[in-house]
């Protein structure tokens, strides 16, 4: 056995998508940092273990950007045959190729040493190396899921329902209880050009009739979430438990899909079948501040905003499969989106621990809607962002610049409902021929240029202006109806594609203060937030672009220019 001791300026438990995108965005903005995970891809829910697809806020142009889209986008790029395990690499390439990152897979962290109200490092075994890694840092970041700094530290938590009594919540039940939503083994079927015969093993549970599984639609399109169990018992200690119930309950359920009655499933075959659950809810974090079923309802208008939700308060029966009264789920209103403030990812009791993800600061009630994992990425780029910012300023999250980190969070083109992001002084001062991208605001079409071939954007004065960066933001089509990956594998599946609006081919044009003009082309670009360093004084900085993937025409929601400094 080796030991192996690591210092860093983060140290991240949890390589769900929230973990990924913390790691992401605080080693982006110049901080080392160390990712813990227990499995051997990142991902989580949304891995090839358990393939629930990224869900987020309901609504037009609500769709959630930043890492989480670029993420998407790279593997409509990288993956057009709709591998997971591709889509498993593409999370892989970006955390194992990002500088200032260390990734440590297999790896389950069992104790930590805290002093007073600060963790000072945890330990971590890495199964597959036969090594004990101690990590030191200065602030942790807890994406577990489960909160498995919570019990190691001492930090404090809440696990199940609360009372309707204690932040006045009409959802809530009368008397608190430990009862939670409960876990799925996900299935995934595949569409064939001829008819398959499904036998099922001895031990799986039986369902002759579409009455022994009321209320559970049989849509193959579907991921069969309603596959339910755990939450009125222990979901964190006895998820080996219920995962046996799961399975059995997954193949019955296909059984009963395939031999029991005409689901239009002749020609389908069962592709996989998940082995690990995908948890809904354990621990939650108490934080600086808990969020309520009230405060969704209220649109979460704080000041201190830095991520936002928009899913339903949706409620899963504790009993899951087991609940055969009604529908398995109450979806309860909510506005969307609604704001997430920094101060429900901030530990009330321990000042250097921060959490992102399901387990974040907030009642039973509100989790239902900030749960899904397009939230919880945002929520992550959050928390990274803000860590990278106290090490650079010497803060703690008691005084850390909540409208600078508003601001960085835009301009990394993470959208904060309610806020305008602050233009640079240069794209502002210097003459453009469109006003409409550079107004600080990066979706909705009244915010969009539209042009056509031939088309350009351009800033141009007679005397020189002195540019450090270029920024753009192409329209990647906030309202398209697919996720990251399908959950039902078809013959002739048209969607799960780059989108078509998004620019594909453009060439930034520079004229200079003597009048020398270079081109500089870019090709097969497939991302929605665009950064190109520039440097030196220039007359005229030209954006044309020449090739979508698939539209006529061409949407910009930003392009702007940036001088020394960025100042604003």
């Amino acid at each position: 056995m080796k030991n192996r001791e690591h210092n860093a300026d983060l140290c991240v438990v949890g390589g769900g998508m929230s973990g990924l995108c913390v790691a992401l965005a605080a080693a982006r903005h110049g901080i080392k940092v160390v990712l813990i995970q227990d499995r051997g891809v990142l991902g989580g829910n949304a891995s090839s273990e358990i393939r629930m697809w990224i869900c987020g806020a309901h609504g037009e142009d609500n769709r959630e950007t930043g890492i989480i889209e670029e993420l998407m986008l790279e593997n409509f790029y990288q993956n057009p045959q709709l591998s997971y395990p591709l889509w498993d690499a593409v999370l892989y390439q970006k955390a194992a190729a990002q500088e200032n990152l260390m990734l440590l897979l297999n790896t389950s962290c069992f104790d930590a040493v805290t002093e007073k109200d600060r963790i000072i490092s945890v330990k971590a075994w890495q199964s597959t190396c036969e090594t004990m890694h101690i990590v030191k840092a200065h602030f942790f970041a807890d994406c577990s899921g489960d909160s498995i700094l919570a019990p190691l530290t001492g930090a404090h938590f809440r696990y199940g329902r609360e009372a309707k009594s204690e932040f006045n919540e009409s959802i809530e039940p009368d008397t608190a209880d430990s009862r939670t939503m409960g876990m799925s083994c996900l299935i995934q079927a595949r569409e064939t050009p001829y008819p398959q015969k499904f036998t099922a093993p001895d031990w799986a549970y039986k369902y002759p009739a579409d009455e022994d599984i009321p209320f559970r639609e049989h849509d193959l399109s579907s991921n069969f979430w309603w596959i339910e169990t755990g939450g009125e018992g222990d979901c964190i200690h006895d998820t080996d438990k219920c995962r046996d119930e799961l399975i059995k309950i997954a193949y019955g359920v296909w059984d009963h899909i395939k031999n029991h009655g005409d689901h239009g499933a002749e020609n389908y075959c069962l592709e996989w079948v998940g082995l690990l659950p995908g948890k809904r809810e354990s621990r939650r974090y108490i934080g600086k501040y808990t969020v309520t079923q009230n405060d969704v309802e209220a649109g979460g208008k704080f000041a201190d905003i830095v991520a936002y939700a928009g899913w339903s308060m949706d409620d899963h029966f504790p009993a899951g499969i087991n609940h055969k009264s009604s529908y398995p789920t109450i979806f309860h209103p909510a506005p969307s989106p609604w704001g997430i403030p920094f101060r429900a990812l901030c530990s009330e009791n321990m000042e250097n621990l921060l959490f992102a993800g399901r387990n974040i600061s907030v009642t039973h009630a509100a989790l239902s809607s900030s749960r899904v994992m397009a939230t919880c990425s945002i929520i992550g780029q959050a928390v990274g962002t803000a860590v990278a910012q106290m090490i650079h300023d010497k803060e703690n999250t008691d005084n850390i610049d909540i409208k600078k980190l508003q601001n960085t969070l835009m301009l990394d083109d993470c959208f904060l409902p309610g806020m305008k992001r602050e233009v640079p002084l240069l794209s502002r001062t210097v003459n453009c021929s469109s006003d409409i991208v550079r107004n600080g605001m990066e979706r909705g079409d009244a915010n969009k240029w539209v042009g056509n071939r031939g088309d350009y954007i351009e800033y141009r004065s007679d005397i020189p202006f002195e540019v450090s960066n270029i920024r753009i933001v192409f329209d990647s089509n906030l309202n398209r109806d697919y996720q990251n990956m399908p959950c039902c594998i078809k013959l002739n599946e048209e969607r799960f594609r780059l989108p078509k609006t998004l620019v594909k081919d453009f060439d930034i044009t520079l004229t200079d203060e003597y009048g020398k003009v270079t081109v500089v082309p870019f090709r097969n670009v497939h991302n929605r937030l665009f950064s190109l360093p520039v440097n030196g004084k220039y007359k005229k900085v030209r954006l044309s672009p020449l090739e979508t993937y698939g539209s006529e025409q061409f949407g910009i929601f930003d392009f702007e220019i940036g001088g020394i400094g960025n100042e604003t």
